[in-house]
């Protein structure tokens, strides 16, 4: 079983990925950032970092997919190689902040390895407003998070809900505005429950 939690910077994905792997004992594969070597540089300018970033969680992702396939685990995943080539490399394309050249490398690249993967079983997609976003973000308080512009945000919130939208395979959409789930229990239920509506129609 392969569960995936998509949602923009601040939506509780990391939060939920361990909540979710620790109630269904799922092996769960955490976003690599704290050992990113562009992050920190990318936020400060995001014009010169931005290939360099995107082929980093590119290779990085895809990594983990080839293993995960391998190994067979059930497992649960903080945000996937999806989002990667169609919401923040095709942004930074259109925010004038990743040359052309670039991301018709980036995707030829991507529409490649893409050919090699299956989608998860159930793609989670959390979906919060720019309040509740600036708001997460602020109190996880990670210094290089510091400059993200509330423009940058919105417009991946944009770009999230026409890829939702169009998303094929098996998905389950939470609004999380008006849920704690990291501090409330019946919040966490309320999701489970949903989630486990959707697993029980894969089998």
């Amino acid at each position: 079983m392969h569960l995936a939690i998509a949602g923009n910077i601040g939506s509780g994905k990391t939060t939920l990925t361990t909540l979710l792997s620790k109630h269904y004992n799922f092996e769960p594969h955490y976003e690599d950032v704290e050992d990113n070597p562009y992050i920190s540089d990318f936020y400060e300018d995001m014009q010169r970092w931005s290939f360099n970033l995107q082929i980093y969680f590119l290779n990085s992702r895809y990594s983990t997919i080839m293993q995960l396939q391998k190994n067979k685990k059930s497992i649960i995943q903080d945000r996937t190689i999806y989002e990667d080539a169609n919401i923040f490399a095709p942004n930074l394309h259109s925010m004038g902040l990743m040359s052309t050249r670039d991301f018709e490398t980036y995707q030829k690249m991507f529409d490649s390895l893409n050919q090699t993967i299956k989608s998860p079983d159930l793609m989670i997609y959390l979906r919060a407003s720019i309040p509740t976003l600036v708001n997460n973000i602020q109190k996880r308080g990670r210094d290089y998070e510091d400059s993200i512009r509330l423009d940058y945000l919105k417009r991946l919130n944009e770009r999230y809900e026409a890829w939702i939208s169009s998303y094929k395979p098996r998905h389950l959409i939470i609004e999380v505005d008006d849920l704690n789930f990291a501090e409330k229990p019946e919040d966490l239920g309320k999701i489970i429950e949903k989630i486990q509506t959707e697993m029980n129609g894969l089998f």
